[in-house]
């Protein structure tokens, strides 16, 4: 079992520049082309100050949490089940966004092949006045060791 005293954990807010060229790339990565995420005059048209980011974005980002410190378990133990995103307001190219990341539960659920630790990852993004531009919740499986012989 995840250890309880994971809950709480968190990292330091770690600035993430939004470009132009990373929204292009990100978005031609999961096969949207929106005009939205490419064409400035477009996303000028439909009422924005420049091209936004697809919803995903926020995936990209980088925080300083090592997933292995704050849960004690290997980064090869860890399998990605779902996410999610909850938005403020559509990120911009130019924003700086500081994302922090913290353990918000572990916990047990019973599988196939017996009981899975579940531990939720939650990260937070905020501009540089401090106002909340979204927030993300990971659920990772933790693969239990294989014994050896």
């Amino acid at each position: 079992m995840l250890d309880k005293n994971a809950i709480g954990r968190a990292s330091p807010p770690t600035l993430n520049e939004v470009e132009k060229g990373a929204i292009r790339r990100f978005a031609e990565a999961i096969g949207d082309y929106n005009p939205i995420y490419y064409d400035e005059e477009y996303a000028r048209a439909s009422g924005y100050p420049t091209i936004i980011a697809p919803p995903t974005f926020p995936a990209s980002f980088h925080s300083a949490a090592d997933l292995r410190e704050l849960l004690g378990v290997g980064i090869k133990s860890l399998l990605h089940a779902e996410q999610g995103f909850d938005y403020e307001r559509p990120i911009f190219a130019g924003d700086r966004i500081y994302v922090s990341t913290r353990v918000s539960d572990v916990f047990e659920r019973p599988g196939i092949s017996g009981r899975m630790d579940i531990a939720v990852i939650e990260d937070e993004g905020r501009d540089e006045e401090g106002n909340l531009v979204f927030r993300a919740r990971r659920t990772l499986v933790v693969r239990a060791a294989k014994e050896t012989p």
